[in-house]
Parts: structure tokens; sequence; C-alpha cells
């Protein structure tokens, strides 16, 4: 560094294009940023370790001017390196955890990540802003006070309200009280405190099964008969309500058509599903929900569109039941395979009790 102090502006001017061979590599670098800084490109250079941050500042603002020719002579040689390089590499294993993010496993990823001491890359706290409200509950009830109300800080408006809207009345009030001490908080304890919650949440282990045992139980349930599945759920009642209870807000059936799927998003049932199988469903159904169901669906497409399928229906005749049902699996099936696509969205059923 002291070397490079010396290195005043006016000697920098003199040497001309044969000083450029006898600048340090950082120096050169010095000016390389600045060159870039100056065409008005963005330079991420928080990316960099502290120290060299440091020392790239400090290199700025020890040197003054450089002529020409030595400018050009340094750019002249970044290019030809550029140009010489055939492969590079992440050079650290969170680079190289960065690059390989989706294509290994995320055990894998985890277990490299610790041995290395290596934490997820990225900024924590967008990773804890986008945790589901059972997660962001899970961390208010293992942490401390003033860490909660650091964390509830820092998350949107909307997800601060949801959460304390969530938790004990007497939990919400301390959390907003400690909140009106958070105004000496630095950024750095701000960051070691996401650093901590992320670290938490990376030392879960992974999971089998992405979906809930609810929804898993739930979408195994859409596809058995009516039979089947009532006794099943009255089963679950017995051994454990609040299971019951889930799994019935998973479970969608012909008959929660209504309930569950928005108008609008009616035809592309009609345009996915054959008109024979909806034949087959309109003459089979019996229930008062299935038939809810057929007065919903046809009430939602065109006259001409329900007037041909209300007569392919009559011209069919009698269905029996374990056909009609089948039918009805596969309407089921293909607002399902909507749904995943994201061509529709079904209504969730805490919504309508809203």
């Amino acid at each position: 560094m002291t070397q490079l102090a010396a290195i005043s502006g006016t000697q920098i001017a003199a040497n001309a294009r044969g000083a450029a061979a006898q600048l340090p590599r950082r120096a050169k670098a010095a000016i390389i940023v600045q060159f870039i800084l100056k065409e008005g490109a963005d330079v991420p250079l928080s990316a960099l370790p502290e120290d060299l941050q440091v020392q790239l500042t400090q290199l700025l603002g020890e040197m003054r001017y450089i002529d020409r020719a030595t400018m050009n002579s340094v750019i002249e040689e970044f290019m030809t390196e550029l140009e010489s390089v055939g492969l590079s590499f992440p050079g650290d294993i969170a680079g190289a955890l960065s690059a390989l993010d989706g294509k290994i496993s995320d055990r894998t990823a985890m277990r490299l990540r610790k041995e290395a001491g290596v934490r997820q890359i990225g900024d924590p706290w967008s990773r804890i802003a986008a945790l589901p409200l059972a997660k962001l509950q899970a961390l208010v009830a293992s942490e401390s006070i003033q860490v909660v109300a650091v964390m509830v800080s820092k998350l949107d408006v909307s997800k601060a309200a949801e959460l304390l809207s969530s938790l004990p009345g007497e939990v919400a009030r301390r959390i907003t009280y400690a909140m009106s001490m958070t105004d000496a908080v630095t950024p750095d304890a701000v960051d070691r405190i996401g650093l901590s919650l992320a670290a938490q949440i990376d030392a879960e282990p992974p999971k089998a099964f992405k979906a809930q045992p609810s929804e898993r139980v739930g979408a195994i349930l859409n596809f058995s008969r009516a039979a089947k599945r009532d006794e099943i759920l009255t089963a679950l009642d017995e051994e454990d309500e609040a299971f019951a209870s889930e799994v019935r807000k998973s479970i969608f059936t012909f008959a929660h058509i209504p309930e569950r799927m928005k108008p609008i998003d009616v035809p592309k049932l009609t345009r996915d599903l054959d008109q024979e199988v909806f034949a087959q469903i309109i003459s089979g159904a019996t229930s008062e929900g299935d038939n809810a169901a057929v007065e919903f669906i046809l009430s939602n497409i065109s006259g001409r569109m329900a007037t041909a399928l209300r007569e392919a229906a009559e011209e069919l005749g009698e269905v029996k039941p374990k056909q009609a049902e089948a039918a009805m699996g596969d309407a089921v099936r293909v607002i399902r395979d909507l749904t995943d696509s994201g061509e529709i969205t079904l209504v969730e059923p805490e919504s309508e009790e809203d």
C-alpha cells in the first residue's frame, strides 16, 4: 500500500505508456473500475470481500490522474486477459453451490454448506419474508421478543399484520411494544439477526414430502369412492378431529365446484373435458350437491353448448352410479390439472367464511 501511495498522478503521467507495465495489479484494477464507473456502468463491488472493497476505495482516493496512453494500455492489457480466458470457475464453495443450485439435492447442498461453514446465499430477510405464516409463527415461539420485534419490523406491512393477527393478544402486544425500542438497533445488528434466523431455517432437515399430510390424504380421497371417503373421514374424526378438519379443507370433489371454482374459469373445464364424459355426469348426477354443480357449469358456458350437452345426456339415457362417479372424477382431475398449470385458481376454503 505504501508503494501504491507513492505513485502520484504526476509520476504516472510522466511515465506515459511505459508506466502501465510497472503499475501493480491493484492499481490497474482501480483504473479499470474508475473507467467503468465513468462510463456509467453498474459495478457490483459489494460482492467483493470487505477488505478488498476497503483497499479499492483507498486506491481510488490516493490516485490523481493518468494520461490517456497509460489508460489505453491498461484497458488493452485487461481486454487481452479477458479474451484469453477459456473457462472460469466459481472459486469457492459458496459460488459452486450457487452455480449448482437446483442441480444437486437439497440434502447434499445442506451438507456441503455445513461442512464448509457457508451460509445460504442471498439476503436473509428476503428469505424470511417469503416464509409461510406457520414458519414465522414458529420463529416467534423460539426467539426473544426483542428479536421478534426486529423480524416483524423487516416484514412488509401486510405480512406483519397477518402474523400479528394470528398470535395471541398478549404476545402481539409485547411484540408491538418491543418495536418501539428498535430505534437504536444498528444495521449490523439487524444483519446478524437475519443471518441467525436464516441459519435456523437452513438447520431444518429436508423433508421427504413437499405437501402437508392433510393435503396428501385429501388428494387421495379426492379420487376415492364417496362411500369410502365418508367412512375414512368419520374414522379420522374419532382419531384426530383437528387433522380430519384439515383433510376436509384439502378435499375437492365435483360437488365443491360451485364453492371453489370461479364462474369465469368454467369454460376452460368444458374445453378440456370430453363432451361424452360431461353427458355422463349430467345424466348420472343424483345428489343435491352434484346437481348444483352441473347447473353451475351449464349456467356459466354458452347457451348453445349447454343445450348440446343436455341433449347429449338425454340421448345417453340412464348412467350407472359407478360410471357417473368415474366421470365426475375425470372432471375433478381436469380442474386439478388446470390449477397445477396455473390456468385457474381455486377459491380457498377459508375464503368462504370471510
